[in-house]
């Protein structure tokens, strides 16, 4: 009796869980329509909206302000690179609203010469992600004073995790024995790039 009992309990959880969602994702068509491409339920309830990258910051501040949503914890900001696109960088806001035990992944689509605006002002959190960002693919983040390197050496050119970087890098950095320093010299592949298929093994 206790099993069912816990069982419909669970239903009911759920079935509100969907319905509280439903009712954000129709709030958010209705007051920011515009910016908003797409809207669903993802799985464990998440809400998954995908925006136009000029409406990221007024749609990430409706979810932070507003009292059906307050979406007031920022937990990164994922980056991952898709060449052939027109707009290849996809970048995915997860946010935590912790009085309402929901969770919100805004997604959104830009390329190489776009920017965005910084959400540091609403989450001081953002300066580190936005930081990680802007240091692997070179995304600007308009609005943060503080958009500099964080894990690449100083002086490092290119943005590592962009797909059309090299694996090598352009600069080798070794300690030389002779000089008693570390010492930087140019990359030179010792033999050209070779397109591969099936046919050569």
């Amino acid at each position: 009796m206790k099993f069912l009992e816990k069982k419909i309990e669970k239903k009911n959880y759920l079935f509100a869980c969907w319905f509280f969602n439903k009712n954000i994702i129709n709030l958010l068509f209705k007051i920011l329509g515009v910016g908003i491409k797409k809207a669903i339920i993802g799985s464990g309830f998440d809400i998954v909206i995908e925006v136009i990258a000029k409406m990221m910051y007024p749609i990430i501040f409706f979810l932070n302000k507003h009292s059906l949503c307050s979406f007031k914890s920022l937990v990164d900001i994922v980056c991952y690179d898709i060449p052939k696109n027109n707009y290849r960088f996809s970048l995915v806001y997860n946010f935590i609203s912790i009085k309402y035990n929901l969770r919100c992944r805004i997604v959104t689509q830009i390329n190489e010469l776009t920017y965005l605006f910084s959400v540091m002002g609403l989450y001081k959190s953002a300066n580190w992600s936005e930081r990680e960002v802007f240091d692997f693919f070179g995304i600007f983040f308009l609005g943060n004073k503080d958009l500099r390197r964080i894990l690449t050496d100083y002086g490092f050119k290119g943005f590592p995790l962009r797909k059309d970087f090299p694996l090598t890098g352009y600069i080798d950095v070794y300690y030389d024995d002779n000089q008693k320093r570390i010492c930087y010299r140019n990359l030179e592949l010792t033999q050209e790039y070779r397109n591969f298929n099936l046919k050569n093994f």
